[in-house]
């Protein structure tokens, strides 16, 4: 398919004919290398697959790159344990359930309800005679019956009384018996040895190391289930404490993750930490990412592009342009329809789509911007 190939390697040869007639002379400098240039008639199948166009200079917004990870939103995720010992009879959440804050996550048949709730009603008695005993007390005072000392003793059993009640109730509270069912009177409460877990957030079950049967106990490095919020997730990156002063909260960035090349999820910077690690000499920042669409997934690895400084006019091209050979990059310099000059440049990345000429073209030149793999097949035949 290739029209013609212009060989170098005359001269080639005669370089080095010269330089073995000149072995008592200094060597001389280098001579530019001749460039490549390549004739190619794209096959039928590739029409329409090479385009050109002409390098020019753009505007580029400077960015910092930070390298980081999807995280849980702070007090957007539940690690729930157990408050109490007991078995589980019954478990109403599965892995990747979707809950509603206040739903019931398993129920727990446990004997810390009944004796807490045996004490809370016998503090409850011990508080009524307490204070039947210190009305009267206060009557047989009133018509010097009973003695001061005999009143303050009552006054006495009847705040202690009170405060055990106190202790009682908090207690059945803290097992997430309702306070309304406590203010009841004795006769009418319905306290069981059921204890529903009920989720403190609405999101989804992430976690679950629970089965029914399954006993549990009121430590609480003993978590059941993991509940998170995962349509708001964070970030949380790595900036060098040299580019601290670059970031800024509520500035607004790009997330881009090796699951979805060339898509930037928007981002927020939420909190900038105040520790730098000693031995990498970072900071962590956190930065909102919004993921309703639920294609971010905690611990992706992630960058986070933020915006620094006024945009500036740099040459620039596709990357897609740039082809890689032995280490080195090139591009299809455009001679003729269909005659391309291999031309070598130094670039540097500026995004993910484009990157900087630093060396080996200039302004006006037109260039294969797409199909540049295309040229390169075709020149190897």
């Amino acid at each position: 398919m290739i029209i013609g190939v212009r060989s170098v390697a005359g001269v080639a040869v005669a370089l080095s004919l010269w330089a073995c007639s000149q072995t008592q002379e200094p060597a001389a400098s280098k001579p530019p290398v001749t460039p490549e240039h390549v004739a190619v008639q794209p096959p039928p199948q590739s029409i329409g697959q090479i385009e050109t166009a002409v390098v020019d200079f753009k505007p580029i917004q400077p960015e910092l790159v930070l390298v980081g990870k999807v995280a849980y939103g702070e007090d957007r995720y539940s690690k729930i344990s157990s408050p109490l010992q007991g078995r589980v009879v019954e478990v109403r959440a599965k892995l990747g359930d979707r809950v509603e804050a206040g739903a019931t996550l398993l129920v727990i048949d446990s004997s810390d309800i009944t004796a807490a709730y045996s004490e809370f009603v016998k503090e409850a008695s011990e508080m009524e005679y307490s204070t039947r005993a210190q009305e009267l007390a206060k009557e047989l005072y009133a018509t010097k019956a009973l003695a001061l000392k005999d009143l303050k003793q009552a006054e006495n059993d009847l705040i202690k009384a009170r405060a055990e009640f106190r202790r009682a109730k908090e207690r059945l509270l803290s097992l997430r018996i309702p306070a309304q069912e406590l203010e009841k009177p004795l006769a009418q409460q319905r306290i069981t040895s059921r204890f529903e877990m009920k989720s403190p957030l609405t999101g989804t079950v992430v976690e679950r190391a629970v089965t029914p049967g399954q006993s549990v106990g009121s430590d609480a490095g003993q978590v059941l289930f993991t509940v998170a919020d995962l349509d708001r997730l964070q970030v949380v990156a790595d900036v060098y404490e040299r580019d601290l002063a670059l970031v800024k909260v509520s500035q607004v960035g790009r997330i881009n993750v090796e699951a979805y090349p060339g898509t930037d999820f928007a981002s927020v910077v939420a909190s900038i930490g105040d520790v730098v690690d000693p031995n990498t000499r970072t900071i962590k920042v956190r930065a909102w990412v919004d993921n309703r669409e639920q294609r971010l997934k905690p611990e992706m690895f992630a960058r986070l592009r933020l915006d620094v400084g006024d945009a500036t006019p740099f040459l620039t091209i596709p990357k897609e342009a740039v082809v890689e050979i032995d280490g080195k990059h090139f591009v299809y310099l455009v001679d003729a329809p269909n005659h391309y000059e291999k031309r070598e440049v130094v670039v540097s990345n500026v995004s993910s789509g484009q990157v900087r000429i630093l060396e080996g073209l200039t302004s006006g030149q037109r260039i294969v911007i797409k199909g540049a793999v295309l040229v390169k097949g075709q020149e190897a035949k």
